[in-house]
């Protein structure tokens, strides 16, 4: 509670605190949609809604209210029929669709951050659709890069007590923590069914994980073995909280752990991105200036500058000042190049137009007697 109160004060500038994105991914069966709809709960009950988002084109029904769903903008089977996919290019091809207006929606999220101090992100099911996608590549980093966020990993409990599925659960969230670079949290759901303890054990004690997979005799247990010392640094900074979607039991443990998450955020993230910022926009004006100096050098001795040019009493003319009086110098100045001033333009002219309108005639008068004869 107390890291929930403190989350929402204002900034020591009086400006409001950005929201807390929380990412929630998980595996299918995990419990990841029932964890978000026991979020939602709990934290209109402290009197803190949070902004929710649905990225899963495919669910049958949210059990949550949510504020922006990816189905009301995106017809998850229509996207299968029009381009022949099946369920999973169905659930990729409509995330990249949404993708392309997610700048909208972050325009949502910034106008919804005085009443929201929380945003909750429930993804698809099939985790590597969104985890490994290009969608979900720029969904994350569009949201890391305005506002605090952390990567929630809900992992199913029940379903770790074999050591080896421990083990590829642990990979996986390794995997997630590395390639979204972001606070991370393991929440292992399901404690109401087996508590959750021997998986932290399991990750404090080498000794006791070995003990654990000296039953099994499979040749990826040996495997498991020795990914368990790759691992042992990545247990070492793992913030990991057990958690009941059922029960809600958990929570407040939860969110110390996201405050505790949020200050990383800005103490070792936002630096970073503020420093990318940076730098592609001295990239963007490096290409700009790039641009303009082609252009001046492909309109050769035309000047782009206004004003007087160094050492001349003419003033240096605008690019539209050229194309305006281009063709309407002053008479002085034409009679001045002209070099035909001996020639009387008048009788040339009238002497060419008459013998070339004769001629004209001629034929036309040839042509009608030869028409009339026949």
């Amino acid at each position: 509670m107390a890291a929930l109160a403190a989350s929402t004060e204002p900034q020591a500038s009086g400006g409001p605190r950005p929201p807390v994105c929380l990412l929630v991914l998980g595996m299918a069966g995990s419990g990841k949609t029932t964890f978000v709809q026991r979020l939602t709960g709990y934290l209109h009950n402290q009197g803190c809604p949070p902004y929710v988002i649905n990225l899963d084109p495919a669910v049958h029904e949210v059990p949550f209210p949510a504020n922006i769903d990816i189905r009301d903008t995106v017809k998850y089977k229509e996207v299968m029929k029009q381009y022949g996919l099946g369920p999973n290019g169905g659930i990729v091809t409509s995330l990249n669709l949404f993708a392309t207006r997610f700048d909208q929606v972050m325009k949502f999220i910034e106008k919804a951050q005085n009443m929201s101090k929380y945003v909750l992100i429930d993804t698809p099911g099939q985790i590597e659709v969104f985890t490994w996608s290009a969608s979900g590549t720029i969904i994350t980093e569009a949201l890391a890069s305005s506002f605090p966020t952390i990567v929630i990993y809900v992992m199913d409990t029940s379903r770790s007590i074999n050591p080896v599925t421990f083990m590829s659960n642990m990979l996986y969230a390794c995997s997630i923590l590395y390639k979204t670079k972001l606070p991370f949290i393991v929440v292992m759901n399901k404690t109401d069914i087996i508590d959750h303890s021997f998986a932290v054990e399991w990750m404090q004690d080498f000794e006791a994980f070995q003990d654990a997979l000296n039953q099994e005799t499979t040749y990826v247990s040996n495997l498991t073995r020795s990914m368990s010392l790759v691992l042992d640094e990545f247990y070492s900074s793992l913030r990991v909280v057990g958690v009941s979607a059922v029960l809600g039991t958990g929570l407040d443990e939860l969110f110390v752990q996201v405050a505790s998450a949020t200050e990383e955020y800005e103490r070792e993230y936002r630096p970073e991105y503020e420093r990318l910022k940076k730098s592609l926009a001295s990239a963007q004006s490096q290409q700009q200036k790039e641009q303009l100096e082609r252009l001046r050098k492909d309109m050769g001795s035309i000047a782009l500058d206004t004003g007087t040019a160094t050492g001349s009493l003419s003033p240096v003319l605008d690019p539209s000042d050229l194309i305006l009086t281009r063709g309407t110098l002053d008479e002085e100045d034409e009679e001045a190049d002209s070099d035909t001033e001996d020639i009387d333009h008048r009788v040339t002219e009238e002497s060419r137009e008459e013998p070339a309108f004769q001629n004209f005639m001629q034929e036309s008068m040839a042509q009608y007697w030869k028409r009339n004869n026949k």
